[in-house]
């Protein structure tokens, strides 16, 4: 696929130390919804998903990897235990330009672990190896320290006020530059 003059890299199977991050199909739709019913995720924002159905079709549709304009890489892995437990996802969408906007959730009973951090920084690794990201950013409610803690552990700052806003008053987003490959 060639998204606005630069080639798309498929989605592939990345590994690490502890987890497994398969390329997200509508197949893990299932599994998914359970791991998003957990209440505790959506402390700080967001609803679990409407039903099983709205899910599966999610997941349909950003099996395109790419948004409808053809801009955007749509990345998106779900988050695996060696013993084939599924445990959360992460997620990037990356722009012509390099930016890539990273998102992440972890069913709770994993919290404190360090897998999100471990998860996190596999997929870095890929966009920047992979998918031509240099700058990462992620967006989360000021109060969320939890997920504040784990990006100023993988080297985020918070955005200076020249970088591009459309932040609610109660948000921050946090950016982090990547080496070379």
């Amino acid at each position: 696929m060639v998204v606005q003059g630069w080639a798309a890299t498929p989605l592939r199977t990345v590994r690490s130390d502890r987890l497994i991050l398969e390329p997200q199909l509508a197949a893990h739709a299932e599994e998914m919804f359970h791991v998003l019913g957990d209440p505790a995720i959506y402390e700080h924002e967001g609803e679990p998903p409407a039903s099983l159905e709205w899910l599966r079709e999610r997941y349909r549709k950003l099996e395109s990897r790419a948004s409808a304009d053809g801009r955007e890489q749509w990345l998106n892995w779900v988050v695996r235990l060696p013993d084939g437990k599924l445990i959360g996802y992460v997620q990037a969408t990356v722009a012509p330009s390099g930016r890539a906007d990273i998102a992440y959730v972890m069913e709770s009973a994993q919290w404190g672990k360090g897998l999100a951090s471990e998860a996190v920084r596999a997929m870095t690794r890929e966009l920047a190896a992979r998918h031509g990201a240099r700058r990462l950013s992620a967006v989360l409610k000021r109060e969320n320290l939890r997920s504040l803690r784990l990006l100023e552990r993988l080297g985020f700052s918070a955005a200076t006020p020249a970088e591009p806003a459309g932040l609610e008053p109660d948000e921050i987003r946090m950016t982090r530059d990547m080496e070379e490959p």
